[in-house]
């Protein structure tokens, strides 16, 4: 079926070639929607055609604007603003096309696109638990996702888990050392912040055998070396590499712990996964991959047997990728991660790997390293990168002063909503049970739509207590306008389109042009990986409807007026809880 923009093209097409003789196809002509601070739906631009009109902007404007009143039946009116044409669409066009509009899901694309695409996220270490910087990641790649899904693409949501290296035995070294058989049930604790524990426990011994090796005269660099905890912990890694059994063991006790960890963090936050891959495995067939490649020639062996690849052609460096002792670098585990993906899935469109800015040197290289490995499908893998997210200082609970772990902000945020929702006292008649069931709802919207607001690629100041204000552009501002909706629509009893209603007020149309908008801004937030187009899109949605509210009696008027309002408010509810599932945020009925 023809959409409204495409019938307006076709109109103006065959205006153009009447008015002017101008051949143009309908798919070249260019129309926008018309800024807020002018009348209008669409905006068309009369620049191009001057030349054969060889007239004015204005009088060309003008030209073209009678002849769609005229000739296009849902034209109802235009003005000119020098060369812009602004075209009004008829009243009966927005009635006729909000009582025959489907549910919400059913107005995107139902078939799938063809494509299959991967999207990495969250791909923690298993040495600590989550924190600030996992939790943008994670909602940054799970709303993606979902926003991915929405736009007709069968999508894999997946983690590299990264369950090897020098800081992961540092962790088990510590245990080992000072746990006295420590375990998650015996101290209560989860078992990734346990362990955590731990690679804090290290880095405070190490640090007191350093300072005691500087005393005797030792350099930095030196003491840094031949501290013994650090000889221990890479005796560790090498135990670990040749397989002995009692390493591997204690590896696979304190990860399991780790994982049940992060499950009950992912559970509380509502991200998952459709597969988990483990640098424990990729580093060996990165290896693999680095090997052929230097018998291939594109990569080179430099005397002490340590592999690299010179990029310095490409406007890169030269880059390490195995090193003189035969272990990997992340770089390895990468690449061996990267194809393994492609064979496991072949029919794979795209690779996007979310992954802070701070790697994106890294993925430049990662990208022209599968290029030159002859791998065709590398120009297809895209870095989505974004910014660090800061927290005004003393807001939150943090490790060691620094880091701020997921599970306290998360439960903090829980807690500054049962403050602000017990404040406003609207939760009478609901069981305790049921109050902190939305003060989760509450806390978890504050804290996911305010870092989704956000321009991915941007930096960002997360302010907890701006975050869950229940005014302005907030995720529980949005949410009460959903519970305010629900209200309605319970008063209301039966919802109905069989309405006979003919003009709509200044409030009812913004409302409805702006519910027009939504397949658009479900695409755009797709071709640019950005939720915070969604996010916002949403909260222009809830001021339209908040205005159009405020404004416009729904109870107080004739049996017509009365069951458009309510059917309109039926779908802006309908359009604001499927925008916030794409976010990941819950929409109560009841706030």
């Amino acid at each position: 079926m023809e959409s409204l923009e495409q019938k307006l093209a076709s109109a103006i097409e065959k205006g153009l070639n009447h008015l002017f003789n101008i051949d143009l196809e309908a798919n070249s002509i260019l129309l926008q929607g018309t800024k807020k601070d002018f009348i209008g739906d669409f905006t068309l631009v009369v620049f191009p055609y001057l030349r054969a009109s060889k007239m004015s902007p204005e009088k060309t404007a003008e030209a073209i604007g009678e002849y769609l009143v005229a000739n296009c039946a849902q034209v109802s009116n235009y003005n000119v603003v020098k060369g812009f044409l602004n075209i009004s669409i008829s009243n009966e066009f927005w009635i006729t096309w909000l009582k025959n509009l489907p549910k919400v899901a059913d107005r995107l694309p139902k078939t799938n696109s063809g494509n299959t695409i991967m999207v990495e996220y969250s791909s923690p270490n298993t040495n600590k638990p989550l924190h600030l910087g996992h939790i943008r990641n994670n909602l940054l790649g799970y709303s993606v996702s979902e926003i991915l899904k929405a736009n007709g693409h069968r999508v894999l949501k997946t983690q590299v888990i990264n369950d090897k290296g020098i800081h992961i035995c540092k962790s088990m070294l510590a245990w080992l050392k000072y746990g006295e058989g420590e375990t998650p049930n015996s101290s209560g604790l989860k078992g990734d912040k346990l362990v955590g524990k731990y690679y804090v426990k290290f880095d405070k011994e190490y640090k007191k055998e350093i300072l005691e090796l500087l005393e005797t005269g030792m350099s930095e660099e030196v003491a840094k070396a031949k501290a013994p905890l650090m000889i221990e912990a890479q005796e560790m890694l090498r135990q670990w590499e040749a397989k002995d059994t009692e390493t591997l063991k204690l590896w696979e006790t304190m990860n399991s712990w780790v994982y049940q960890g992060f499950d009950v963090t992912y559970q509380r936050m509502g991200v998952d996964f459709d597969q988990l891959y483990y640098e424990s495995f990729t580093y060996l067939y990165g290896k693999e991959k680095v090997l052929e490649g230097v018998e291939k020639g594109v990569f080179y062996k430099k005397e002490d047997g340590s592999v690299w690849v010179d990029l310095t052609e490409n406007g890169l460096d030269e880059k390490l990728l195995l090193r003189s002792d035969g272990t990997s670098v992340y770089m390895t585990q990468d690449i061996g991660t990267a194809i393994l993906r492609v064979e496991d899935h072949p029919s794979l469109s795209q690779l996007i790997y979310t992954v802070g800015n701070e790697q994106d040197y890294h993925f430049k290289v990662l990208f022209l390293i599968l290029e030159k490995l002859g791998y065709k499908w590398a120009n297809t893998c895209y870095h989505l990168s974004y910014g660090m997210v800061d927290l005004p200082s003393g807001k939150m609970k943090s490790r060691e002063g620094t880091v701020v772990d997921a599970d306290d902000l998360m439960e903090e945020m829980v807690d500054k909503a049962a403050e602000t929702a017990e404040l406003l006292g609207k939760l009478d008649g609901l069981s305790s049970e049921e109050k902190q069931a939305l003060y989760e709802q509450i806390g978890l919207a504050a804290l996911k739509y305010f870092i989704l607001k956000v321009d991915p690629r941007k930096r960002m100041l997360f302010d907890p207590k701006e975050s869950i204000d229940f005014n302005g552009n907030t995720g529980p501002f949005i949410q009460y306008t959903h519970a305010r909706i629900q209200a309605i629509l319970g008063r209301a009893g039966e919802v109905s389109n069989a309405f006979d209603y003919s003009e709509l007020n200044e409030k009812e149309w913004a409302l409805v042009r702006h519910l027009y908008d939504f397949e658009s801004a479900v695409s755009e937030a797709g071709k640019e990986y950005s939720p915070a187009i969604i996010a916002n899109y949403t909260y222009d949605l809830v001021k339209h409807y908040n205005s159009f509210y405020q404004t416009c009696s729904i109870f107080g008027t004739d049996d017509n007026e009365r069951d458009f309002r309510v059917y309109l408010s039926s779908v802006t509810g309908e359009t604001i809880a499927y925008l916030l599932q794409l976010l990941g945020v819950a929409a109560p009925s009841r706030m």
